[in-house]
């Protein structure tokens, strides 16, 4: 029999015990044992089903030398990182879906799990229930990866598709979002781009191999898009994402930001609606790969969480991933790119922009798409005239 601990009883600690529960049978046949959840870390007791599992002291899981592995799903930074740390040092494996930890502090874990020779595993981190860094470290290590981006968060995106598809209010579908369980009483984390930045950082670490500090990438939301920019966008040919994206240079150097874009109808991107994520590779022999699904919810996460300690028990001591605490960061605003701007006034106040195409004309407004600029210059430009609006454009 190999005992687990999980730590936080949320969705996502619900989820692993629910897996462990009810795929019991093919995890035995793959493991070759049973896989039993041992012990529940909680802040208050509570009554359920795991009510004869909970405590409320760290030191029943660290001292216990059954447990092999611990699944953190507490979230955040403070207890999860003291916590983890204690359970690595203790010789034991760590896996966790906390994305706020792996992007603040992974480079530090892995070296700890390194150093005593266990693993710290985080797939349930970025895509959820969707395999990504599996793929991205292992089955496409052959390549040099040059780009990663794509939809990084459920809420927001289900939020654009609304907009879209019934022509709801940023508010209204914000609302409907919190009514579905999709959203939280407080979404900021979601709509300001928080959650999709701290992703693209870990997708960053990994493709790059080097650190990626969240506190330097920008994160913009989608809380200041008007239902008229993705009305013209669509009309036009475009869907407006918020993409997390992350880019290495030429230079050596990689950048990465989250920011609403318009990308082409025609593109696989544009049809990921309602709560799907996906995730764009580009590497320089296999081009662009996607992985697609549901990037959040209590099972599909959770499914993720226990492959991982699936796979930290079959394979044994020493991290094999991880990245380099130190790297050359450039900033996004020197990346250049085309951009959509709508402005007051006709399409002849447009001549500081140089070439446009023109979108939409109307009610003494124009929306218009530059020639490739700089994001800096977009900035200036966008001062200029007082923009109305000004959103990155892939294509």
């Amino acid at each position: 029999m190999i005992q687990i601990a999980i730590m936080g009883l949320g969705t996502v600690g619900t989820g692993v015990a629910r897996v462990v529960e009810e795929n019991a049978q093919q995890i035995q046949r793959k493991l070759g044992e049973p896989l039993q959840v041992k012990t529940v870390l909680v802040r208050h007791f509570h009554d359920g089903p795991y009510r004869h599992l909970m405590t409320d002291d760290f030191r029943k899981i660290e001292e216990d030398p059954d447990i092999r592995v611990v699944v953190e799903t507490i979230g955040g930074v403070d207890a999860a990182y003291t916590y983890t740390r204690r359970a690595l040092e203790a010789g034991k494996h760590v896996v966790t879906a906390n994305k706020q930890l792996v992007a603040e502090k992974g480079c530090e874990l892995l070296a700890l799990a390194r150093e005593h020779h266990v693993r710290y595993l985080f797939e349930a981190s970025v895509g959820g229930g969707i395999p990504i860094l599996h793929p991205l470290t292992e089955c496409m290590a052959a390549n040099r990866i040059d780009e990663v981006y794509g939809i990084l968060n459920g809420t927001t995106n289900y939020i654009l598709t609304r907009m879209v598809r019934s022509g709801a209010s940023f508010e209204d579908a914000l609302r409907e979002a919190q009514k579905k369980g999709y959203a939280e009483a407080d979404p900021t984390a979601d709509v300001e781009g928080i959650d999709a930045g701290r992703k693209i950082c870990i997708l960053a670490d990994l493709a790059f191999g080097r650190q990626v500090d969240p506190e330097r990438v920008p994160m913009e939301g989608i809380t200041r898009l008007s239902l008229q920019d993705v009305e013209i966008a669509r009309q036009a040919g475009y869907r407006i994402k918020l993409l997390g994206r992350a880019v290495r240079l030429q230079d050596g150097a990689c950048s990465a930001y989250v920011a609403p874009h318009l990308i082409p109808a025609e593109w696989p991107l544009a049809s990921v609606e309602d709560v799907f994520n996906a995730v764009v590779v580009k590497g320089n022999a296999t081009g662009e790969v996607m992985f697609y699904g549901k990037g959040a919810g209590e099972m599909p996460t959770a499914s993720a969480c226990v492959a991982d300690v699936m796979e930290a028990l079959q394979t044994g001591c020493g991290s094999d991933i991880g990245w380099e605490k130190d790297g050359a960061f450039k900033d996004p605003l020197e990346l250049t790119s085309r951009y959509y701007f709508r402005i007051e006034g006709s399409l002849e106040r447009a001549a500081v922009f140089g070439t446009v195409k023109c979108l939409w004309e109307d009610s003494g407004q124009t929306a218009l798409l530059t020639d490739p600029i700089s994001g800096r210059k977009a900035e200036e430009l966008a001062r200029t005239v007082q923009a109305l609006t000004c959103l990155r454009v892939l294509d």
